[in-house]
């Protein structure tokens, strides 16, 4: 099971629901019944000493975007 977040544009409303990876692109339904999209969700990873660090997935200011990982061996498609 993974935890997948969506977005409701209707209710404007985010949400988290836990769906087996083969249901990953089956379509949701918030709790009003309005049609929600899944998100791209930001993640927290435990780093030595126990804080917490934030990975955020959109490009620092003044940045160009594009792969972040050299070289699009993450398989982003930014060659």
């Amino acid at each position: 099971m993974a935890i997948y977040e969506y977005y409701c544009p209707t209710c404007r409303d985010t949400f988290e629901r836990r769906r087996p990876m083969s249901e990953a692109t089956a379509p949701m339904k918030c709790a009003d019944g309005h049609r929600a999209e899944r998100t791209i969700s930001n993640f927290a990873v435990a780093v030595a000493g126990g804080d917490a660090a934030v990975a955020q997935l959109e490009p620092e200011p003044g940045s160009a975007g594009g792969c972040a990982c050299g070289g699009g061996g993450c398989g982003c498609g930014s060659f």
